[in-house]
């Protein structure tokens, strides 16, 4: 019997690129999520294409009874909020305009459901990011898209595994244009950001690390001044202002020290200088075959106006179809939203 009530979290979760894992792992976590539903502690709003789901709990043999609506309602605990009525699912694996349309509907209608009060957050599977551009769609990935949907003036994100968190300055750029976004307004911007969902999450007086651009945080100008006269002075306010800001510390130290639990956070500059470390600690490999065991890790997208988090992973292409894509970073996605949304509240 559910005990359902009004502060029940509401997550909308988007399929992804439905020629993807994204459908697999949604439908995945929906039964690992079941007995929480049943018992009233979580609503979950699926948001994609009926067709794409029926076909995967066909050709996979997944239990799939959830009803299609065109609203999700105010008492329904789970719900298949549809988008392409009727469309041909995609074949799994495949690059594809269709494929990237229906991903870009989902979200576009996810993004609907929290501005308009019907979902507390959005949880996020996997985009192609060829598929979208070929819908006609010219985004770099989730964060820019889910920014321009919101209107908002800026988004950042973060990767998180466990007590690993990393913030980005930047992400989806060519690296030779890194060095022009690291101002002290942006940079200003995403620690304030970045301490902002620490808090919400429950870490009092969050310690924040600032990786250097640079290596050896430029080494006293030899390698580059953006440390010295851009990074420093930011992080030296924010200490004036009671904050545990610290850096510029060099690249190859700063995560070692994030993982010790010298710091709460760290605020990486580029995507590969965040992203390596964290994909590092949240997957895990089989010594023996060399193949994924599980894939854990979130992504969070700061600046939003809506909570936002993600699995921290691709469309797996060279898998879907196969029924073997694990959900453990949908889980994890879930329960992140479901506690930024609560604390938000």
């Amino acid at each position: 019997m559910s005990d359902r009530s009004a502060n029940t979290p509401r997550i909308a979760v988007t399929m992804g690129d439905p020629a993807g894992i994204g459908p697999e792992i949604v439908m995945k976590a929906v039964e690992r999520l079941r007995p929480r539903i049943e018992r009233g502690k979580l609503s979950v709003r699926v948001v994609g294409a009926a067709r794409c789901f029926e076909m995967y709990s066909r050709s996979l043999e997944l239990p799939w009874h959830i009803p299609a609506v065109d609203e999700p309602s105010d008492t329904g605990a789970i719900e298949l909020v549809s988008i392409g009525a009727g469309e041909t699912p995609p074949a799994p694996g495949r690059v594809s305009a269709d494929a990237g349309r229906l991903a870009y509907q989902a979200i576009e209608r996810a993004v609907g459901l929290c501005l308009n009060g019907q979902a507390d957050a959005i949880v996020t599977s996997p985009l192609n990011k060829e598929g979208l551009n070929l819908a006609g769609h010219h985004y770099g990935g989730h964060t820019e898209l889910l920014a321009d949907l919101t209107g908002s003036r800026d988004s950042f994100m973060m990767l998180a595994h466990g007590a690993m968190r990393v913030s980005h300055l930047t992400t989806h750029i060519p690296l030779q244009e890194v060095t022009a976004r690291l101002t002290p307004e942006r940079l200003r911007r995403i620690i304030e950001l970045t301490i902002e969902t620490l808090e919400r999450l429950g870490i009092a007086s969050p310690r924040i690390g600032i990786a250097a651009l640079n290596p050896h945080a430029g080494d006293g100008g030899i390698f580059g001044r953006q440390d010295i006269d851009v990074s420093a002075p930011v992080i030296r306010s924010f200490r004036s202002e009671g904050h545990d800001v610290q850096g510029p510390v060099p690249g190859d130290t700063v995560f070692v020290k994030l993982r010790a639990g010298q710091y709460d956070a760290v605020v990486a500059m580029y995507h590969d200088q965040g992203h390596i470390p964290v994909k590092l600690m949240g997957f895990a490999i089989d010594p023996e075959t060399g193949a994924y065991q599980s894939v854990s890790g979130v992504n969070i997208t700061l600046g939003l106006p809506i909570v936002r988090t993600s699995v921290d992973h691709g469309t797996a292409f060279d898998i879907a179809g196969k029924g073997v894509a694990n959900a453990d970073s949908m889980i994890e996605a879930i329960d992140f939203a479901i506690d930024l949304s609560v604390r938000r509240a």
